[in-house]
Parts: C-alpha cells; structure tokens; sequence
C-alpha cells in the first residue's frame, strides 16, 4: 500500500498525483517512497523543476513521442504555475498547460507533481483543471495523526520499533515531521536487525530544546528542585536566552490550563487532543499533572512580570529563573 493513502481519503481512481504541503522534506520522502513502487515496475525517472528546467522543458517532456512506448514516472518539481505568483510572461505555457492536463488520462506516462507549498490558488483555470484531472493529496499532519502516520511510515520500511521507542523518537524530535523523519532516517541508517531500540534512540538523538526545558518545569512541579535546576544550568550554559526559557514555560503552562479546564467542561482526552491540535502524549502529561488551575495561573502571571523585569533591565542575571523554579 503507498503511503500516500494515509494523507488522501477520497476514492480518487486518477494515476496522477499533486503532493501538496510546506513540508519539503516529507514530500521528498513520499516521492522517493513512489519512486521506489516504479522502480519495481520497471518504470523510467524523469524529473522535471519548474523553476530551474523551465515550463518549455516540462511541455516538451509531457508532449513528446515515447519512442519505445514505456510509461515513465514524470516527477514535476516547483510547479509555480499552480500558485499565485505566476508572472504574466508564462501565459502561454499555462494555456498549454492547461491543453496537455485536460487530457492528462491519455498520456502513457505518470506524473506526480510536488507542490510544496502552503495552498494552490483554486481560483485558477489550470488548477481547476488539474483538481479535476489529479489525485490532489494535502500532505499536512495535524499533530494528534503524527505517530500513527510515522508508525505507518516505519512498517512500511520493514523496521521494528517498540510504542515506547516510537514515543521516545517523536519526544526528541520535537513533534515535528521533518525532525521525526530526518531522525528516523539516521537511526535507520545505524540499526541492527532493522530494529530500532530505545537505547539507540536515547544514545544518538539529543532531547530538544523544548523538550529540556518542559523537563525543568515537570521535575519543578513534582518538587525536584535540584534536578530541575541542574538543568536549568546546562541550558544556561549552552547559551539558551532566558527570554526563550520563559517563553516554553508559558506556552507549557497554558497547556496545562487549557487542559484542565476543557477536562473540568467534560471533554475527554481524546477530545482535548483534536480540540487543542497538539500530540497526544503532552494532553496525558497535562491530564496527569496534579497542580491546580489556580497555581498555574499564578505561575503564568508571575513569568509575565519576570519577563518584563528582565527585559526593562531590573534582572542583570539568570538567578531569577531559579527563584522562580522554586516557587514553582
């Protein structure tokens, strides 16, 4: 099964495919998952960028005669044409364009188009066309679809990975997509076995920033005070501004607000989850956390007025980050 099936939910029967998604570095990765299913059918490369190879070079390449009639996967990057910012000088290639895809399902060739960008413009004729004429797949993740998309991701390596393991790759990745597979991609790289272990995890992979620092302020919370001060030192040390500091805090403690109150309203996990749009792991942390809404609101009250402290010049020092962790 392509991966692309876990992005796409309609019943789509066109060949040809628009990939359409900022995240450069999962696109890359789903076509080269595809360029991997034409490889086993013997199927020609050609790539194509709009923006380096020109428009001349994609309609030559879409209109000219397969001498020996093999099918080829057409990869068409940058396709400019479809968004906004089409200068006018290119109106004559897009009426082309325009002619070859609305008769795209008689061309022996498959294409797949990477648009790695925020949105298409729909207004346009050609995108019309190419809506009607393409598998249009959006390759964005909500942040509650990341680990069964990666988990999905991984089988389809044939990798072995454990649900702790996975979360651990996720955690350290931030809970971003393109770190999650970049990091994937190395681990896979150095596995035995094809498995991929916790401990591999843990010995190649550092914790992120954000993750480091909502550790300080869970061990603060269970009142760890020398471990989450000890870390607190270790990113002072490595040079991590305290205004960036406070900044991961607050947003770690609306969390939890946020979480607590949508639970006190009758909401379960699950519908905290998709509500909020952030990994599900960080609501069972919120979920767990025994402090109460009170507290951490007088928490958040008090950050403001130390970040406003230390901007305006009455703190010189990183010391009153530890006599907030102590309050804490």
């Amino acid at each position: 099964m392509t991966l692309l099936k876990l992005f796409n939910n309609s019943n789509s029967k066109n060949r040809h495919t628009v990939l359409v998604g900022e995240d450069d570095f999962l696109n890359e990765y789903l076509v080269d998952n595809l360029t991997k299913e034409a490889e086993q059918r013997n199927l020609e490369k050609v790539i194509i960028d709009c923006e380096s190879d020109g428009l001349d070079e994609l309609i030559a390449s879409l209109t000219e005669a397969n001498l020996f009639a093999n099918e080829r996967l057409v990869i068409v990057k940058n396709p400019f044409f479809l968004t906004a910012k089409t200068p006018k000088k290119f109106e004559r290639e897009v009426k082309q364009l325009s002619e070859i895809f609305s008769h795209v399902a008689e061309l022996e060739d498959t294409i797949v188009m990477v648009a790695s960008y925020e949105k298409l413009d729909r207004r346009k004729k050609l995108v019309k066309m190419v809506g009607a004429n393409f598998n249009v797949v959006e390759t964005k993740i909500k942040p509650y679809e990341l680990l069964t998309i990666v988990k999905a991701f991984i089988a389809n390596d044939g990798i072995q990975i454990s649900e702790r393991a996975l979360q651990t790759l996720i955690d350290r990745s931030d809970q971003v997509m393109d770190v999650v597979l970049n990091n994937y991609l190395k681990l896979k790289n150095i596995a035995t076995d094809n498995k991929i272990t916790e401990d591999l995890i843990m010995r190649n992979i550092d914790m992120s920033l954000s993750q480091n620092v909502f550790a300080i302020l869970e061990e603060a919370l269970r009142k760890d005070y020398r471990q989450a001060n000890e870390r607190l030192d270790d990113q002072l040390r490595e040079g991590t501004n305290p205004v960036q500091l406070i900044a991961i805090f607050q947003n770690q403690l609306e969390l939890l607000v946020t979480a607590k109150v949508l639970a006190q309203r009758g909401r379960d996990e699950t519908q905290i989850v998709k509500e909020l749009s952030v990994h599900p792991y960080r609501i069972k942390l919120a979920l767990r956390n025994r402090s109460s809404i009170l507290h951490l609101k007088r928490l958040l009250l008090q950050l403001i007025e130390l970040e406003y402290k230390y901007k305006s010049g009455v703190y010189h020092s990183e010391k009153f980050l530890k006599m907030f962790l102590v309050t804490v």
